[in-house]
């Protein structure tokens, strides 16, 4: 991605009013010599916030950093991002502007043993950034650093977001749409950013709406849906929307699932906050259980979706338009095989937007518009 587009600042994620040293989400567009911090942590699980920076802010990555593997590049190591190098030091890295905490572990807990690098980044006058529930700025000497070295510190989940939802209508004409999903991790985000991409490249207004770490750090601004209070979950989501209803496309990126057992409050928020005229299904294909619980199996698919369009409804009219599958473990014949099957079932077009690209969700999204307008 070449532009990234940020919210205004009070919506952004600030840490503090008082320490000069944090920067507000709209500053992480500004970066463009980035260096991602995976160390000991480079798998597909855990470091999917890199994963997905080496994609979508590709230009913007000039190395990751890991001394814990033999990989040369980040192709090698985590099959993203090209020639891209992976340095085992900070210290091989010239005129670095930002370190970027790259994983997503359960729990969101900074490793201990990255203490070292941060304070090298700082002592240097580089950025960090981080979506951990760890909070950079709750360490005086990380705040102390940055104060004296010149850096920022970013904590992109922390907010001070106190406002409930209104339950506004929106602009007729922008028309929202919004990635819901069988479980956590199955590529809702992607799903958003590819549709996005693909309305752009065909000519139409559409901004991709980041609701999550690995989003704001691509798009520059969002909300960090996860660390809202709960009582201002709709209300953050109305007002990132809000914000930008001047645009035609508004991709609301999903988090969650109405059916997981630990993550359905934030999804729900999104749902009604948003306020969707459409709903891209995603699902990984063979995924069983929940995500977290090996003994709770994922629910019937179409349960599932009718049980988000009732949500849906419940706050403003809105249909299913697509469904986007992941088929990461299946081969090309398999995966065939599943988006023929999930079309005949759903009644809706379906692809997998990494092997087939969004085209069949993009056309799909400008129908639906078309009929919003006409009526």
């Amino acid at each position: 991605m070449t532009d990234h587009p940020s919210t205004t600042s009070d919506l952004s994620p600030v840490v503090t009013d008082t320490t000069p040293a944090v920067a507000a989400n709209t500053g992480l567009a500004r970066h463009h010599r980035i260096v991602l911090l995976t160390d000991g942590f480079s798998t597909p699980f855990l470091a999917k916030t890199a994963i997905s920076l080496l994609r979508y802010r590709t230009d913007d990555v000039v190395a990751l950093l890991d001394a814990t593997t033999e990989a040369k590049t980040t192709a090698e190591l985590l099959g993203v991002g090209g020639d891209i190098p992976v340095v085992p030091r900070l210290a091989d890295v010239e005129q670095a502007d930002a370190l970027y905490v790259g994983i997503a572990p359960p729990g969101g807990k900074l490793p201990a043993a990255w203490r070292t690098v941060i304070i090298e980044a700082l002592q240097r006058g580089i950025d960090v950034v981080s979506g951990l529930h760890d909070f950079l700025t709750d360490d005086p000497e990380y705040v102390n650093l940055a104060l004296t070295g010149g850096g920022c510190l970013v904590d992109v989940r922390r907010n001070r977001l106190k406002e409930t939802a209104s339950g506004r209508a929106f602009r007729p004409g922008c028309v929202r749409i919004h990635t819901v999903g069988h479980d956590c991790s199955i590529g809702k985000m992607v799903a958003s950013i590819e549709v996005q991409r693909g309305l752009v490249a065909a000519g139409h207004d559409a901004k991709f709406l980041a609701t999550g770490q690995t989003g704001i750090m691509i798009s520059g601004g969002g909300i960090p849906i996860d660390c809202v209070v709960s009582d201002f979950v709709n209300g953050a989501a109305e007002r990132l929307v809000a914000e930008s209803e001047a645009h035609d496309f508004l991709l609301v990126e999903g988090q969650g699932s109405l059916t997981h057992p630990a993550f359905s409050a934030v999804t729900l928020g999104l749902l009604h906050g948003a306020a969707p005229d459409g709903l891209i299904y995603c699902y990984e294909a063979g995924r069983r259980f929940v995500k977290g619980f090996d003994d709770i199996e994922i629910p019937d698919l179409q349960k599932q979706i009718d049980f988000f369009l009732a949500a849906a409804n419940f706050r403003h009219p809105c249909r299913l338009i697509g469904v986007a599958i992941n088929t990461r473990t299946l081969s090309a014949e398999q995966a065939a095989a599943e988006i023929a099957e999930a079309e005949q079932r759903f009644g809706v077009p379906a692809c997998d937007v990494y092997r087939d690209g969004a085209d069949r969700l993009v056309a799909a999204a400008v129908s639906l518009r078309d009929h919003l307008v006409k009526n």
